[in-house]
Protein backbone atom coordinates (compact mmCIF):
# COMPACT_ATOMS: atom_id res chain seq x y z
CA UNK A 1 0.00 0.00 0.00
CA UNK A 2 1.76 3.60 -0.80
CA UNK A 3 2.03 5.46 2.25
CA UNK A 4 0.22 9.15 1.67
CA UNK A 5 1.63 11.89 2.73
CA UNK A 6 0.01 14.33 4.83
CA UNK A 7 -0.49 17.36 2.79
CA UNK A 8 0.02 21.38 3.84
CA UNK A 9 -2.43 23.81 2.73
CA UNK A 10 -1.88 26.77 4.89
CA UNK A 11 -5.94 26.96 4.48
CA UNK A 12 -6.45 23.54 6.05
CA UNK A 13 -4.58 25.26 9.16
CA UNK A 14 -6.58 28.36 8.95
CA UNK A 15 -9.64 26.24 9.02
CA UNK A 16 -8.66 23.85 11.95
CA UNK A 17 -7.21 27.19 13.70
CA UNK A 18 -10.97 28.87 13.51
CA UNK A 19 -12.99 26.12 14.58
CA UNK A 20 -10.62 25.73 17.69
CA UNK A 21 -11.43 28.96 18.08
CA UNK A 22 -14.71 28.79 17.75
CA UNK A 23 -15.12 25.53 19.90
CA UNK A 24 -13.00 27.28 22.83
CA UNK A 25 -14.59 30.84 22.78
CA UNK A 26 -18.21 28.83 22.99
CA UNK A 27 -16.88 26.57 25.91
CA UNK A 28 -15.71 29.54 27.71
CA UNK A 29 -18.79 31.96 27.42
CA UNK A 30 -20.97 28.70 28.15
CA UNK A 31 -18.66 28.03 31.08
CA UNK A 32 -18.70 31.70 32.59
CA UNK A 33 -22.29 31.97 31.75
CA UNK A 34 -22.80 29.09 33.90
CA UNK A 35 -20.71 30.15 36.59
CA UNK A 36 -21.61 33.42 36.95
CA UNK A 37 -24.81 34.70 34.87
CA UNK A 38 -22.79 37.08 32.32
CA UNK A 39 -21.16 36.17 29.49
CA UNK A 40 -18.49 37.49 27.66
CA UNK A 41 -18.73 40.66 25.30
CA UNK A 42 -16.07 39.47 22.17
CA UNK A 43 -17.75 36.06 22.17
CA UNK A 44 -20.57 36.53 19.12
CA UNK A 45 -17.86 39.49 17.29
CA UNK A 46 -15.21 36.66 17.29
CA UNK A 47 -17.18 33.57 16.89
CA UNK A 48 -18.83 35.45 13.86
CA UNK A 49 -15.40 36.06 12.24
CA UNK A 50 -14.36 32.68 13.12
CA UNK A 51 -17.10 31.23 11.19
CA UNK A 52 -16.52 33.44 7.75
CA UNK A 53 -12.68 32.43 7.94
CA UNK A 54 -13.50 28.86 8.47
CA UNK A 55 -16.32 28.59 5.50
CA UNK A 56 -13.42 30.39 3.33
CA UNK A 57 -10.59 28.46 3.98
CA UNK A 58 -13.12 24.97 4.08
CA UNK A 59 -13.88 25.83 0.82
CA UNK A 60 -10.17 26.27 -0.92
CA UNK A 61 -9.62 23.11 1.06
CA UNK A 62 -12.52 21.64 -1.05
CA UNK A 63 -12.19 23.32 -4.22
CA UNK A 64 -8.71 22.44 -4.03
CA UNK A 65 -9.95 18.42 -3.99
CA UNK A 66 -12.33 18.68 -6.04
CA UNK A 67 -14.93 17.90 -3.20
CA UNK A 68 -17.42 20.67 -4.38
CA UNK A 69 -21.24 20.03 -4.94
CA UNK A 70 -22.30 19.55 -7.97
CA UNK A 71 -23.83 17.56 -10.54
CA UNK A 72 -21.27 14.50 -11.44
CA UNK A 73 -23.95 12.60 -13.55
CA UNK A 74 -23.48 14.62 -16.37
CA UNK A 75 -19.91 14.17 -16.04
CA UNK A 76 -19.97 9.92 -16.28
CA UNK A 77 -21.58 10.32 -19.28
CA UNK A 78 -19.54 12.44 -21.52
CA UNK A 79 -16.57 11.91 -23.44
CA UNK A 80 -13.46 12.88 -22.39
CA UNK A 81 -13.94 16.30 -24.75
CA UNK A 82 -16.57 16.76 -24.00
CA UNK A 83 -15.56 16.52 -19.79
CA UNK A 84 -12.97 18.69 -20.52
CA UNK A 85 -15.33 21.62 -22.16
CA UNK A 86 -17.66 21.23 -18.74
CA UNK A 87 -14.46 21.48 -16.00
CA UNK A 88 -13.88 24.97 -18.18
CA UNK A 89 -17.42 26.00 -17.76
CA UNK A 90 -17.56 24.93 -13.71
CA UNK A 91 -14.03 26.64 -13.53
CA UNK A 92 -15.07 29.58 -15.41
CA UNK A 93 -18.33 29.94 -13.41
CA UNK A 94 -16.57 29.77 -10.12
CA UNK A 95 -14.13 32.12 -11.39
CA UNK A 96 -16.61 34.88 -12.19
CA UNK A 97 -18.40 34.45 -8.41
CA UNK A 98 -15.17 34.85 -6.75
CA UNK A 99 -13.73 37.45 -8.82
CA UNK A 100 -16.71 39.48 -7.95
CA UNK A 101 -16.22 38.50 -4.49
CA UNK A 102 -12.59 39.69 -4.64
CA UNK A 103 -12.97 42.77 -6.44
CA UNK A 104 -16.03 44.08 -3.88
CA UNK A 105 -14.39 42.25 -0.99
CA UNK A 106 -11.46 44.71 -1.39
CA UNK A 107 -13.57 47.51 -2.46
CA UNK A 108 -14.95 46.96 1.42
CA UNK A 109 -11.71 46.73 3.03
CA UNK A 110 -10.12 49.28 1.83
CA UNK A 111 -13.60 51.53 2.62
CA UNK A 112 -13.46 50.23 5.96
CA UNK A 113 -10.11 51.19 6.27
CA UNK A 114 -10.23 54.73 4.96
CA UNK A 115 -13.34 55.46 7.19
CA UNK A 116 -11.42 54.38 10.40
CA UNK A 117 -14.95 51.52 10.86
CA UNK A 118 -14.69 50.40 14.49
CA UNK A 119 -17.00 46.90 14.86
CA UNK A 120 -19.88 47.43 17.52
CA UNK A 121 -18.90 45.25 19.95
CA UNK A 122 -15.08 45.60 21.10
CA UNK A 123 -14.31 49.29 18.43
CA UNK A 124 -11.94 47.22 16.88
CA UNK A 125 -11.15 48.11 13.30
CA UNK A 126 -13.98 46.67 10.76
CA UNK A 127 -11.32 45.81 7.70
CA UNK A 128 -9.22 43.55 9.92
CA UNK A 129 -12.38 41.69 9.64
CA UNK A 130 -13.41 41.95 6.48
CA UNK A 131 -9.73 41.78 4.88
CA UNK A 132 -10.49 38.06 5.07
CA UNK A 133 -12.82 37.75 2.01
CA UNK A 134 -10.97 38.89 -0.62
CA UNK A 135 -8.03 37.25 -0.10
CA UNK A 136 -9.41 33.64 1.05
CA UNK A 137 -11.75 33.83 -2.24
CA UNK A 138 -8.73 34.73 -4.28
CA UNK A 139 -7.23 31.57 -2.52
CA UNK A 140 -10.24 29.20 -3.98
CA UNK A 141 -9.54 30.66 -7.09
CA UNK A 142 -6.28 29.85 -7.27
CA UNK A 143 -7.13 26.24 -5.89
CA UNK A 144 -9.89 25.73 -8.66
CA UNK A 145 -7.27 26.50 -11.10
CA UNK A 146 -5.07 24.16 -9.63
CA UNK A 147 -7.31 21.50 -9.01
CA UNK A 148 -9.07 22.59 -13.11
CA UNK A 149 -5.22 21.57 -14.33
CA UNK A 150 -4.76 18.49 -12.64
CA UNK A 151 -8.48 17.87 -14.03
CA UNK A 152 -8.02 18.67 -17.46
CA UNK A 153 -4.46 16.54 -17.24
CA UNK A 154 -6.22 13.53 -16.34
CA UNK A 155 -4.42 13.49 -12.78
CA UNK A 156 -7.93 13.04 -10.62
CA UNK A 157 -7.81 11.80 -7.05
CA UNK A 158 -9.76 8.65 -6.29
CA UNK A 159 -13.85 9.51 -6.50
CA UNK A 160 -15.13 9.80 -3.38
CA UNK A 161 -18.01 7.84 -2.69
CA UNK A 162 -20.74 9.93 -1.52
CA UNK A 163 -23.75 8.26 0.79
CA UNK A 164 -27.11 9.28 0.62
Amino acid sequence: MPRRFPKFRPEAWLATIALIAICGISLGNVIVRYATDASFAFTEEFSVFFLVVLTFAGAAVAARQNQHIRIELVEHYLPRWACKVVYLLQWLAGVIVLGVMVWYGSTFALQEYEWESLSPGLGLPNWIYVIWLPLLSLAIIIRMTQSLVDRLRGKQEPEVIHES
